[in-house]
């Protein structure tokens, strides 16, 4: 039997079996709500199988959960998640490629109509793209974020060897890349040219879960506009004119920006 006496590695050991409980008692809480309001749904796609009708490639940080960012339900999103929301160019070889075999079952086989390439804020992978790693030993991460460096490079262009690498700007790189490097699969940028899949950029602001959408016209990230306040006359003090004040507020501060 192992036994194991660090001190350093126990504690940890102990926080895995709290989380391990919190786990099943997560299950336990999505049988008694979740799981009894959609029975119907989940047992529709056991048996039907699922049929979803947009892609989304994002990151794997656990602060970003795109079911609960679009408020989908089950069945609703195919979601590829890997290390900074990268896609790698098309390659096909013997090499194992689960970024690539997801997007091919998602578009070849499911037929999806929409594919998106979702970054976000305050990214760990992209953060450590200009930094100097080479006394930090890596199997895999420091491989895989290789497939970021084209965006780094293109866009430190005509930058001071020591100029600070704009973090933002760089994770809107990212999506750029990625949605290029889609455009390498034969099938998808056949799909996309005969008009049945439409490729998409987005990033999500972490801490204020704000989304900007990629324009393909101008290469620009664009906000989306947050939603407008609902006046109930059951549940708002506010009179009807006071509630067309503010609506109109609204329409004059969105022209203005």
């Amino acid at each position: 039997m192992l036994r194991v006496h660090s001190p350093v590695y126990q504690p940890s050991v102990n926080a895995g079996r709290t989380m391990l409980k919190d786990l099943i008692e997560g299950f336990r809480e999505f049988r008694r709500t979740n799981f009894k309001q959609q029975r119907g749904l989940f047992r529709t796609l056991a048996w039907a199988g699922q049929k979803p009708k947009a892609a989304l490639i994002t990151c794997c940080d656990s602060r970003v959960d795109p079911t609960l960012i679009f408020a989908a339900q089950p069945g609703d999103l195919f979601v590829v998640r890997n290390v900074a929301n990268l896609v790698p160019p098309y390659k096909p070889n013997q090499d194992y490629h689960g970024t690539s075999a997801a997007l091919e079952f998602a578009v070849r086989e499911l037929g999806v109509q929409l594919l998106v390439v979702m970054g976000h804020s305050q990214c760990g992978g992209v953060a450590a793209l200009p930094k100097d790693r080479s006394d930090q030993k890596s199997d895999f991460v420091d491989h895989w974020m290789s497939i970021a460096e084209p965006a780094l490079t293109k866009l430190r262009e005509g930058l001071p060897a020591d100029a600070e690498t704009d973090l933002p700007e760089l994770e809107r790189a990212v999506v750029r890349l990625s949605l290029d490097n889609l455009r390498t699969f034969p099938w998808i940028a056949e799909a996309e040219r005969e008009g049945r899949l439409l490729l998409c950029g987005m990033l999500f602001d972490v801490a204020d879960a704000e989304l900007h959408v990629l324009d393909n016209a101008t290469g620009q990230f664009q906000p989306v506009s947050p939603p407008r306040p609902r006046f109930h006359s059951t549940h708002s003090a506010l009179s009807a004119t006071a509630a067309a004040a503010v609506e109109g507020s609204a329409e004059e501060t969105a022209a203005h920006t």
